[in-house]
């Protein structure tokens, strides 16, 4: 999975500033400054491009808890903004598996900035196909 550091192989996460630093059995890590494309006309991180930021970080999550082979897909995401983001913040990102069954997982992801205050919260539910 290191290959997948960086943009995880999606160059629309590098385009709008995310880049995947670290992980582990089940977590990821990553740096967020958000760029223009994940901003509105006045600088806020549009409340989509979270949505996109938080399921990128708990599907990195997810892939490094799965045997090689091994394959998610998202079935549910729900995620709340208590804070807002602009232009330039430096933020960072982790998703983490909750739980994982033979066919489900669960998982949860923040984005956190520079005062560790929660900006974004998501909990997703995903179908896990296992290799046979």
């Amino acid at each position: 999975m290191s290959s997948q550091l960086g943009d995880g192989g999606m160059p629309l996460l590098a385009a709008i500033g995310l880049s995947f630093d670290d992980y582990g059995d089940g977590w990821s890590a990553a740096a967020w400054t958000p760029t223009t494309m994940a901003c509105n006309p006045f600088g806020i991180v549009h409340g989509g491009v979270y949505g996109v930021v938080l399921d990128a970080a708990m599907n990195f999550a997810l892939n490094a808890a799965l045997e090689r082979g091994d394959r998610a897909s998202t079935l549910q995401l729900d995620y709340s903004l208590p804070r807002g983001a602009k232009e330039g913040d430096e933020l960072r990102v982790r998703g983490e598996v909750a739980r994982l069954t033979k066919s489900v997982a669960f998982v949860e992801a923040w984005v956190r900035d520079g005062d560790e205050q929660v900006l974004a919260h998501a909990t997703a539910t995903f179908s896990v196909r296992r290799r046979e």
